[in-house]
Formats: C-alpha cells, structure tokens, sequence
C-alpha cells in the first residue's frame, strides 16, 4: 500500500489530512513525532487507531480511525526516518509542525540557527528541514522516483517556503537534491481542533463502548484548499471533499487574514478580559466588536469586501461561537511570535499602504504585547528575548523589535494608544 509520511502527528493532523486520507482509501499513514513520544505512546496499545469526535451544538459524531499505522519518534532513530523518506512506497509526505518547525525568517529564508546548525554538523538531522533534505538527497541517490511534499500549516506559500528552505539546507549541507522530482505544492487548511479535555475519553468510551485512550475532538467543518501540482500519486483526497485549485493564495489569504488574524485577537484580548475559551471571548460584546472591526479591515487587503466574504465573516463568528468545543485561548496564544507578523503585521502594513484604518490590527498587535507583558510563562520561541524586553525602558518597542514589525510613527502611536487601554 503507498504510503503517506507525516511530519507531526498531533491533534490537528489527526483531525485534518488523516481523517480526509482515510475517507479517500487506499493509502496508509506513517507518523514522525520530531521531540515527543506521548502519542506513540497513547496510540500503540489500540493499533494507532482512534476516534475522531465531530462536534457541534446538534451533538457529536464518532468515527474510528484507522489509517495510521505507526508512529516514529525521530530522536529515538533519526536514520529510520531518513530511510522512509527516501522508501520508494512513501510517495507523499505532509507536515503540521507549526511555524517555528521551518525555521524561516520574517522574510521567509531558512534561518541557520543551532537546531540547523547541528543537523550540517554531521550527527545525523533532527529538523524537519533536516529529515526532508537528506532523505530527498537519499531517494536522488538511489532512483527512488518522484515525491511530493504538501505543508499543511498555516504559512502564506507554504510549500513555496518549505522548498526554498530545503533548497538552502541543501546547499548548505553540499546535498544532490534533484528537485525535478519533488513538487512542494501550496494548500489552506482549516479545522479548529482543541485539545481534548479528560472528559473526552469518558463520553467516547459511554457512546462507544470502546476506552479510547486518546481521542480527538473537533468541528464538523473542514476544509482543504491544494495547489494541483504533484510529483507523483496522491490519495484521492477530492472524493473526501478537499478541493484541488490552480491557485491557493486568494483562500490561503482569506484564512490568515480573517480566521487567523481574529483567532489571535480573540486569544490575547479573551485573555486579557478573564476568558478562558474562545466562545466565551467571541460572547463578550466588546471583543466581538473589535474582531468583527479586524475581519472587516481584512477585508480591504483582499480586495475589498464582498458578498462571499461577508458571508465567511459570519461562518466565522458561528463556529467561534460553538461551545461544545471549549477552544482553550491559551493554545492560540501560543508561537505569538512567530504568528503576529504573519497574521497581524502584514495586514498592518497593506492597509497603510492602501490609505485604510489599520487600529483594528494595531489594537490586535497591542493586546500581544500586554499579553506578553502579563504572562508569567511564555510558550514561545522568543520567550528569553520577550522576557527581557518587558524590563526594557520601552518595552513596547523591544518587543516589536523582535519580530521586525517596523511601524511608521503614526501607527506606532496609535497602538501605544490601543495599548494603554488595555
């Protein structure tokens, strides 16, 4: 059976690209953890299979799945998972490493910091970067055959970026890539999925009768947008309902700007107000305004607001406000680093340059920085250098200096302003 091999088999993937790999038939889905064995862990015991909940305010659907069948923890034997990439039944590889799994800089190049640095130091890779340069250069060698590698995380050209930056790796590691043969298409994923709570595993067990020790809850809706550019064969992922396009970047934009972009302002404002989920954050009238004020700034940077948009502004404010999935603001707030400059500070950016109000992304970028200011442990890249910066004489611009947000003093002064109301 062709294989897909999946960098990062966490919540999102289980509720994503597997549960659409399965519906499409025919493939089987080999999981790479890069650090953690607690869903190797969690899921050997049952086969790898698990349920996934679909849940909305009508109820909830189980559905088994049973596409994985197996998972690698990478630093346990980092060879084993080099040799899969380069096997000639892995034919497809996706990935949800997050945005700081690429290790891109603002301008979105390869950053050579100590975890790349390593992997060119001859002991073997332990990046995602790592894995997908010396197994495609392994596949080149040997005459494996063609490969595609699909990013499902929530990066603006994402697979653009990902071959850019296995590119760079490889000519920094003197690597034969050969990347004739590999395709890096670009897609939009979209399925909010929580973390499970522990009364999860109790309600599948009382609907199942099966004790499911790690289930996955999630939305009913789903979406998959993919550029249609592959190497080689794929899963039949149109039957399970993704959509193949010859362009992804007008969805991929509409997501970032507005499900994203709110995502960030209902997590930091929630937060800031006493929430702890986003349903909560999205009932609380003032935030509502201010998210709804963002989507609608959005709007403008891509290309002016429209029936189909304000169509979408509204889906999104009702699957916001689903409370069956208790949407923890805090796993949003996560990475801010790494996700404000692409969710909050390039639209900044396009609506000055289009003469546009921009306080609504300005009051956004302000509530991370009070949010980085109030929190006492940051789940972030940049946490040392965000900790240091809230001791600063100005630690509003320490802080925007560390993503390389460059505001130009009027908007500078209008986030100050958002920021002492807060």
């Amino acid at each position: 059976m062709p294989r897909v091999l999946h960098f990062g088999p966490g919540n999102f993937h289980r509720a994503h690209q597997a549960w659409y790999t399965q519906n499409a038939g025919g493939w089987s889905i080999t999981g790479v953890s890069l650090r953690s064995a607690v869903t190797r862990d969690a899921l050997a015991g049952q086969d790898y299979d698990y349920t996934l909940v679909m849940q909305d305010a009508m109820g909830a659907e189980d559905q088994r799945i049973t596409v994985i069948d197996r998972i690698l923890v990478a630093p346990e034997d980092p060879a084993a998972v080099t040799a899969l990439v380069a096997d000639p039944e892995t034919q497809v590889i996706t990935s949800t490493v997050t945005e700081k799994g690429y290790h891109l800089d603002a301008a979105g190049q390869l950053i050579m910091d100590d975890a790349i640095q390593s992997d060119l130091a001859g002991q073997g890779p332990g990046t995602f970067i790592g894995f997908l340069a010396f197994g495609i250069a392994a596949r080149q060698a040997a005459g494996v055959g063609p490969i595609s590698v699909v990013s499902c995380d929530n990066l603006s050209h994402n697979g653009t970026k990902l071959r850019a930056a296995v590119v760079a790796f490889g000519q920094a590691a003197g690597l034969s890539l050969g990347l004739d043969q590999v395709a890096f298409p670009n897609t939009m994923v979209d399925r909010i999925t929580p973390r499970p709570t522990p009364a999860l595993a109790t309600q599948v067990a009382e609907r199942t009768g099966w004790t499911d020790a790690s289930p996955v809850v999630t939305e009913t809706f789903s979406e998959w947008i993919i550029e249609d550019r592959f190497a080689g064969p794929h899963p039949d992922w149109a039957s399970a309902g993704a959509v193949f396009v010859p362009d992804v970047a007008p969805f991929e934009m509409r997501k970032l700007r507005m499900l994203n972009g709110a995502h960030s302002m209902l997590a930091y404002l929630g937060h800031l107000r006493g929430h702890t989920y986003v349903h909560q954050a999205v009932a609380d009238a003032a935030i509502r305004a201010d998210v709804v004020a963002l989507m609608q700034a959005a709007m403008v940077t891509l290309g002016g607001a429209t029936p189909a948009l304000e169509v979408y502004c509204d889906a999104l404010l009702d699957r916001f406000a689903n409370p069956s999935l208790e949407h923890a603001l805090l796993q949003i707030a996560m990475d801010g680093s790494q996700k404000m400059p692409i969710r909050c500070v390039a639209a900044i950016h396009d609506l000055l340059d289009a003469r546009a109000d921009a306080s609504a992304h300005l009051k956004a970028l302000a509530s991370w920085i009070a949010f980085v200011q109030q929190a006492d442990d940051l789940d972030d890249p940049q946490a040392a250098a965000l900790v240091t910066a809230k001791t600063a004489g100005d630690p509003i611009a320490e802080i925007l200096s560390i993503i390389d947000a460059r505001l130009p003093d009027p908007a500078l002064q209008t986030l100050r302003h958002c920021h002492a109301g807060l």
